[in-house]
């Protein structure tokens, strides 16, 4: 049911990190930057000829002759499990063979089209097309002739994507991006709006646990009217859009989803606090014209199942466009080895970034400086050589090592 090429069900939706890459870009080199709307988008999907799919007729239908016939679907419908799919290829189809777009490798859910120094980027997320180019002529080109294929609503330029409002300001060449509104609407939702505003999303002196889960049936009672798990993925939302700063501080609370108590509910509290004091702050492009450069860290095993929680940060021209707080898959012996390990990750998506920017902005670029505060994990990463300490690390982290060799990071 799902079609040979199922997995670009997923290929529908970019990833933040490449957006927020492109608006960096689009801030340093002032491009232009568009938006339009692709109206009923998962209908214009075209079934194969080795798809036969049949349905019932609907309701009202009064064609001669149909009665106990059913209908041969000729076209995708809601409800099709292959319904992402067939759009994607649809669409591939147009901006591929018809507008000669070339589908980017290292983002399948981004297309661009280069002539000289013409340059045009679509980053596509389900219905929702972020348009960049070196000209006001070539979004007006393209919107013309993809209308020749579908039907799109002309939103103009950029100014809100996803629930992130953003603003363009061509004269400083920088891009603001805001989650303001939602944030102030997830505070309302809770009535948190009298909250005490905070500068720290987590008091370092809290230490949650699972231990803290409801013991008794008054606390059980009383968890059972709060909406943890609904409030956890409004935050997660929020952290991932543009506030990296509360990230580490969600990922700790969603820790506890399964069972949460009082204690972690008063957690996910504080970073309501912090947010009342934030929500007017915005995640900024184009201040400072920096190169790609990472930094990265790891919380020394101070989880209680001791899995080291990796996290990493991108900036790019003065703002971060790649963030991320995950617990490490394995239990490290050492906190050489956490960091060791968190460096590694950081690496990974440092060479993804690094292959996407070459991709859509042609140029040589410079090695990514990548920051760590451990000293032994730095000199491992530069120099691996084998010694009693780190002989049980797993091949695949030291990924890294050849990584620096190359001169990429």
């Amino acid at each position: 049911m799902l079609g040979v090429d199922s997995f670009n069900t997923f290929a529908l939706v970019a990833k933040l990190a490449s957006i927020q890459t492109v608006l960096a870009m689009a801030a340093k080199l002032n491009l232009q930057l568009h938006q339009i709307d692709i109206k009923s988008a998962y209908l214009n999907g075209e079934l194969t000829e080795a798809e036969n799919i049949y349905m019932k007729q609907p309701p009202g239908y009064s064609a001669p002759n149909s009665s106990g016939k059913v209908c041969h679907l000729l076209k995708t419908l809601h409800g099709l499990k292959q319904l992402g799919c067939c759009w994607y290829q649809k669409l591939v189809e147009i901006l591929v063979k018809r507008l000669e777009f070339v589908r980017s490798d290292v983002d399948q859910a981004v297309f661009y089209h280069h002539n000289g120094h013409a340059t045009i980027i679509v980053v596509i997320h389900v219905d929702d097309y972020t348009i960049t180019a070196s000209a006001l002529s070539l979004v007006l080109v393209f919107k013309h002739e993809i209308t020749q294929y579908v039907e799109i609503t002309n939103l103009g330029e950029l100014h809100w994507l996803l629930g992130i409002e953003i603003r363009h300001d061509r004269d400083h060449q920088t891009i603001h991006l805001s989650q303001h509104s939602y944030i102030n609407s997830i505070i309302a939702l809770y009535n948190f709006q009298d909250l005490k505003p905070v500068s720290m999303p987590m008091e370092t002196s809290n230490w949650l646990s699972t231990s803290q889960a409801p013991a008794t049936t008054l606390e059980i009672a009383k968890m059972c009217n709060i909406p943890y798990l609904e409030a956890v993925g409004l935050l997660m939302y929020a952290s991932l859009g543009t506030c990296p700063d509360i990230l580490f501080a969600v990922q700790t609370v969603s820790c506890f989803s399964k069972n949460p108590g009082l204690m972690h509910w008063d957690a996910v509290k504080q970073i309501f606090h912090c947010l009342k004091g934030t929500a007017n702050l915005w995640l900024t492009y184009g201040m400072v014209k920096d190169n790609l450069v990472g930094y990265a860290d790891a919380d020394g095993s101070m989880a209680e199942d001791r899995h080291t929680i990796s996290g990493y940060t991108f900036m790019l021209h003065g703002g971060a466009v790649s963030w991320s707080a995950k617990q490490q898959e394995i239990v490290s012996l050492s906190t050489t080895e956490s960091e060791y390990v968190a460096i590694t990750h950081a690496a990974k998506e440092g060479l993804w970034i690094r292959s996407l920017l070459s991709q859509l902005f042609p140029g040589k670029l410079d090695s990514t400086t990548l920051f760590s505060d451990n000293q032994s994990a730095v000199a491992l990463a530069k120099d691996h050589q084998y010694h009693t300490h780190t002989k049980h690390i797993d091949i695949q982290f030291h990924f890294i090592y050849y990584v620096i060799e190359n001169g990429s990071i």
